[in-house]
């Protein structure tokens, strides 16, 4: 199969249910933490960065970032087709000049509401989700740092009231998403629940409303990711 490199950024974020739906696309990922990410590229028709609880320029605690923002760099360059989840989206924002704002203010928890946008009609991602644009996009969200400024060169491809920048792409093939299209909802109830109560939100509630549209949400992140994958073996023809 295909190998497409996967970013683990954090031991707490991992790949979910790309585990089963890369592979059932015909691709190969390649789980990498980030301390041993490789010099470039090469073998790899894909990157997926995955989420982290924290920005993508800490390379004081997280001296790894910089490898990954040239890995990044690598695959815009080249054309390597790269989808960056929550971190992994603010990071491609911040390599190419977007603005990522730690406790932004746009704080959002469990099962969100999205609005898949008119400029996303054409999107080879995003221009055909099961329901949209009828219908909202349905996401787990869980951040409270955000993209506050896109990027001069991105396309906005997804918007919420709550937090604008929910995804964009930059050029024909690197897209960021704030949301995580690989989070099963069953896992909002595993979150840390004392943290969560100091920020007065209530676990129990949170699990219960993320189930509610679980499987709009578990249809929409699979052809989310399936059509990523077409870019992927369109561009490794």
């Amino acid at each position: 199969m295909t190998r497409v490199l996967v970013v683990l950024n954090s031991p707490t974020s991992l790949m979910g249910r790309l585990e089963q739906w890369l592979p059932e696309a015909g691709l190969e990922p390649v789980l990498t933490p980030g301390a041993e990410l490789p010099e470039s590229l090469d073998g790899f028709a894909g990157v997926v960065l995955l989420g982290g609880g924290f920005m993508p320029d800490d390379d004081v605690r997280h001296p790894f970032l910089a490898r990954e923002r040239r890995l990044t760099t690598e695959a815009l360059v080249g054309g390597v087709p790269l989808l960056g989840l929550c971190l992994g989206g603010q990071l491609l924002a911040h390599v190419t000049g977007g603005r990522v704002t730690a406790r932004s203010g746009e704080t959002e928890r469990g099962m969100c509401p999205l609005t898949v946008l008119p400029s996303a009609a054409d999107d080879p991602v995003f221009g055909d989700l099961p329901g949209v644009p009828d219908e909202p996009l349905w996401m787990i969200e869980n951040h409270e740092d955000s993209v506050t400024t896109l990027p001069p060169s991105a396309t906005l491809l997804v918007s919420s009231g709550d937090c604008p920048i929910q995804a964009f792409r930059v050029g024909d093939r690197a897209w960021g998403l704030q949301f995580h299209p690989e989070t099963r909802p069953e896992r909002v109830a595993t979150w840390d629940e004392a943290a969560l109560s100091e920020q007065g939100v209530d676990r129990a509630a949170l699990a219960a409303a993320a189930m509610v549209h679980a499987a709009e949400n578990e249809a929409q992140s699979r052809a989310l990711v399936r059509a990523w994958a077409d870019v992927v073996h369109e561009t490794a023809k």
